[in-house]
């Protein structure tokens, strides 16, 4: 595997990094003999970045990266995955309900692909967090048509020459569909790959939240009209 920059975006998760990152670390160094692993810890109120400073003791290709105050989800991403000096950039989140294993079976694709994104297969979320997200897959899809099978699955790999196509505004929980829709729009080609989605096994989520809900709203209404509204009566 080419060199690769690994995101993991986080707040609150000083119980989730502990397992998250050995696990990163060491499923990455089966597959590629560069890379590096940026922590962002976004404004967090508990231990999360001293978590991270004795992971890096241990793990020399972790890092962190912090935020002062909590800037949300998107904030976080855009951070990691603009920090990152390596070829290829990924990201996932970092409380561990992805198998980074799984990264090995994207690689083959980045030939023919400007961004392989995966789908979670099935969804190992409470619930009404699945309501919430269909909801949210039917907003998005009203505005911009069809986007991605699963936009919000954090476990997206692409080029790190997309950055310089590809700039998202949002910074919110509507980055990622942003992203994509940004992706769609200049004609890059993206991959849909099944990903497993694992319980989450410490910590809390924070995607339910009603003012994280509101503000993925506002994010995407005001993008949708900016990108196509006003373009269109220009």
């Amino acid at each position: 595997m080419p060199g690769i920059a690994v995101a993991l975006p986080a707040y609150n998760e000083e119980l989730s990094l502990p397992r998250t990152v050995p696990r990163v670390v060491t499923e990455l160094r089966k597959v590629a003999d560069d890379f590096e692993v940026v922590v962002v810890d976004d404004g967090s109120s508990d231990r999360t970045s001293d978590v991270v400073r004795e992971l890096s003791a241990q793990y020399p290709e972790v890092r962190l990266v912090q935020h002062p105050v909590n800037l949300g989800y998107g904030a976080a991403v855009w951070t990691g995955i603009t920090s990152g000096q390596k070829e290829f950039v990924f990201f996932t989140d970092a409380d561990g309900q992805f198998d980074i294993g799984e990264l090995a079976r994207f690689m083959p694709f980045t030939s023919e692909y400007d961004l392989i994104i995966g789908y979670r297969a099935p969804r190992r979320d409470p619930p009404m967090r699945l309501v919430n997200a269909l909801g949210w897959k039917l907003f998005v899809t009203l505005l911009f048509g069809y986007v991605a099978r699963d936009i919000d699955c954090a476990f997206k790999l692409f080029r790190r020459d997309v950055l310089d196509r590809v700039y998202v505004e949002s910074r919110g929980a509507a980055f990622s569909a942003e992203f994509l829709v940004k992706a769609h729009d200049k004609g890059l080609r993206v991959k849909e790959l099944p990903v497993s989605h694992l319980p989450r096994e410490a910590g809390s989520a924070t995607g339910n939240r009603p003012d994280v809900i509101l503000r993925a709203f506002k994010e995407m209404t005001a993008f949708w009209f900016k990108s196509r509204v006003l373009r269109r009566d220009s």
